[in-house]
């Protein structure tokens, strides 16, 4: 081979671009897997929430301050709890997150409710994970 042939098999192709493609991020492949683990763990969570709560041992009679500081002086039942409100908060954040991709049309509005998500997302977050972890289960019922 001539090395003006090989020359002529370096050129780009017509179509190709001029500068590096940006690199890829697997932010949404991490997300969609997100969605489907955190769904089937809340599956969980929920229904065994709702059993326990709702169900068993005489339903929401039964539910009053001294139930849920009883409930609440177990470091199991905080976890329990903890777990369900963060993987809700960001099963649900991720599943508004998605919306606002797909049905805002102006970049402008997109940052904007994607910034008021997250505010509210990482406000609810730190209030509950507040009251589950400083919750006094020795203080009075009044």
């Amino acid at each position: 081979m001539t090395s003006e042939a090989s020359g002529a098999l370096a050129l780009d192709k017509p179509r190709s671009p001029r500068r590096p493609a940006a690199r890829r991020s697997n932010f949404e492949l991490y997300s969609w897997l997100f969605m489907r683990l955190s769904g089937m763990a809340l599956v969980i969570l929920v229904l065994g929430h709702l059993l326990i709560m709702n169900i068993l041992d005489g339903g929401v009679h039964r539910i009053n301050w001294g139930f849920v500081a009883g409930r609440w002086a177990s470091p199991f039942w905080q976890f329990w709890d903890l777990s369900m409100l963060w993987l809700a908060q960001l099963h649900g954040g991720n599943g508004v997150r998605t919306i606002i991709d797909d049905y805002a049309r102006k970049d402008s509005t997109r940052f904007w409710l994607k910034i008021l998500l997250y505010v509210s997302m990482a406000l609810i977050l730190a209030v509950g994970t507040m009251v589950i972890f400083t919750f006094d289960p020795g203080m009075p019922a009044d």
